[in-house]
């Protein structure tokens, strides 16, 4: 099993086949109609990473294998272009580089890992609705602040 096979996902309309992937949400560039292999440069305007970034995806095991032309340059497929945009959510989420990089591990070692993934991600979860929460308590503190001093402004002036 690779780290690239498909997933889809209700918020894409289709039915969840279990594999483990990396689709998400519609991607924010689309994609050419019928083009499934693209340079890193095109993958760099699709996806928003460096091409320096990319390579060191690879080198760190967060990618699997890449495909190469016949004069060696890279060619990313669409599920590789998914599994970046998971990555990417995944990055957003706070979660550490060693734990995508253990996720993409067990996701290339098959199905038995499930529940370890599933863990892996109620993990995330878990840890995003805590800095959620942080979050809304620190905004909820610059709402205090923000009307304290529109209320000030509007005050008369005393002398």
């Amino acid at each position: 099993m690779t780290v690239m096979e498909t997933e889809t996902t209700p918020a894409q309309g289709l039915t969840d086949t279990k594999a483990d992937g990396c689709a998400s949400a519609p991607t924010a560039h689309p994609r050419p109609d019928g083009q499934d292999h693209y340079t890193i440069s095109e993958v760099v305007a699709f996806i928003g990473l460096t091409a320096h970034t990319l390579r060191w995806y690879e080198r760190i095991g967060l990618m699997p294998h890449i495909d190469r032309s016949h004069t060696g340059q890279r060619r990313y497929r669409n599920r590789d272009l998914d599994w970046l945009t998971f990555v990417g959510k995944l990055r957003l989420t706070g979660m550490p580089v060693a734990d995508m990089v253990r996720y993409a591990e067990l996701v290339r070692e098959g199905d038995h890992t499930f529940n370890e993934r599933h863990e892996l991600l109620e993990q995330t979860r878990r840890d995003v609705r805590t800095r959620i929460a942080e979050l809304q308590d620190t905004l909820a503190v610059l709402d205090y602040k923000i009307n304290f001093y529109s209320d000030a402004r509007q005050a008369p002036e005393r002398h």
